[in-house]
């Protein structure tokens, strides 16, 4: 089941998008009820990205770097992807 689904596609290229769905039971790995994959960069190429792949549970990809990270709602989740998004693109969303 789709919890949330957004995609744009910014002027100069740069793609974000956000898709969680509500899982039954938790992503080998994670510890909560979502699945997510949250994307920043442009076509092939990740500039940050948040998600948890199962088996790998909840982390962050930033650029070529992989960490953890700590899911703490949805909510948190989302507003921690957007500040960072926008720090990248010089304070603008």
């Amino acid at each position: 089941m789709s919890y949330f689904d957004e995609k744009l596609v910014y002027p100069d290229g740069a793609i974000l998008q956000l898709r969680i769905w509500q899982v039954p039971q938790p992503v080998r790995g994670s510890t909560h009820g979502f699945k997510y994959s949250l994307f920043y960069g442009r076509p092939g190429f990740r500039i940050v990205a948040y998600d948890n792949e199962a088996g790998k549970g909840d982390h962050v990809h930033r650029f070529n770097t992989e960490t953890a990270y700590t899911f703490v709602s949805v909510e948190r989740l989302v507003a921690d992807f957007l500040a960072e998004v926008s720090l990248l693109r010089g304070g603008a969303l």
